[in-house]
């Protein structure tokens, strides 16, 4: 059988390059054409164990019939432009923007959350959610089915990776001294209660994202949800505290037992010997981490919990290489 084709967009940032690592890891065997912007094209890339130049992307990139799919981590701008002709040219694009994320026709996925909505994909787009939602609902999922969620509020630890290079960067120099490039303060023993632009109503960017995002991804328009995000001087590794309050009168070792029993979750709660989830051993892992679970006395049925993960693997390109992986095994459109 014929091997797919796979056009990788954003192929030399940060999760471009995390997307190659993670494919070759799970052994997706596939022909793979590697794409970026003029300034990066014709640099090479080693995956599986060829050497591969990457092209410039241009709007003749994707000949009809060409490829299969097509994995896009290009920012938002390229994928408004680029997704949708490569969606025409037979291809499923799995996008990493935030771009496609609440078009109503376009799903918005997390493989062990909402596999159902890939049953159907119109556009020919799939969008990844963001990095900090991801990790949120896969706990969040199985809370709600058991115990009916009436609201939620986040409060996130993210980390500069988070940013990309230059965010990486950022921390990188700042430890060294350096003022900020990326960031409009400096990150290196501080943390910055700004994530992407403010909006009217007073929320960030990100905040707002998380907020939109979860609802549509356990479709809930009704959630009350609040958000603060923050960037912290960690390099790998988003943090989140969770504070959750239910519909219905919950058992606290219920709740263990569920989310034990989560796909893509590790259960780490044993504070007398000081185990937690910390983003430190989270880097450079797939699960997503959850500890710190005990009642809120303050609301009547509510929770608190602390959830970690790597959030440029799980929170961006292994959640894509899932959807991708459902897809090959024909499980969705």
């Amino acid at each position: 059988m014929r091997k797919p084709r796979i056009a990788v967009v954003g192929a030399t940032g940060m999760v471009g390059r995390m997307f190659l690592k993670v494919l070759e890891e799970r052994g997706v065997d596939a022909e793979y054409s590697l794409f970026a912007s003029s300034k990066s094209a014709g640099s090479e890339i080693v995956c599986f164990g060829e050497t591969h130049s990457v092209c410039e992307l241009r709007e003749d990139s994707f000949p009809d019939g060409m490829f299969q799919y097509a994995l896009f981590s290009a920012g938002g701008s390229v994928s408004e432009r680029f997704a949708p002709i490569a969606a025409r040219s037979g291809a499923i694009v799995i996008d990493n923007s935030s771009f496609w994320r609440m078009d109503p026709l376009v799903p918005l996925v997390v493989p062990e959350v909402n596999p159902e909505a890939l049953s159907s994909i119109p556009k020919g787009i799939v969008a990844n959610p963001n990095c900090s939602t991801i990790q949120a609902v896969v706990p969040l999922k199985t809370l709600d089915r058991a115990f009916r969620i009436k609201r939620i509020v986040y409060s996130t630890y993210q980390a500069v990776s988070g940013a990309g290079q230059k965010g990486y960067q950022d921390l990188e120099d700042g430890l060294c001294g350096a003022l900020p490039k990326k960031f409009p303060h400096p990150i290196a023993g501080n943390c910055i209660p700004h994530i992407d632009v403010f909006l009217e109503n007073g929320n960030t960017k990100e905040e707002q994202k998380m907020i939109d995002e979860t609802r549509k991804i356990l479709s809930r328009d009704d959630l009350r949800i609040s958000a603060t995000c923050v960037r912290v001087p960690v390099f790998n590794g988003h943090s989140e505290s969770i504070n959750v309050e239910f519909e219905r009168p919950f058992d606290l070792e219920e709740v263990f037992r569920l989310l034990k029993a989560t796909d893509g979750m590790i259960v780490q709660d044993d504070p007398k010997n000081n185990v937690y989830p910390m983003p430190v051993y989270a880097a450079g892992t797939d699960p997503v981490y959850v500890g710190r679970i005990r009642r809120d006395d303050s609301v009547e049925n509510g929770l608190n919990f602390w959830c970690v993960a790597d959030n440029v693997r799980k929170g961006a390109a292994t959640n894509a290489v899932q959807i991708l992986e459902y897809l090959l095994r024909g499980k969705g459109k």
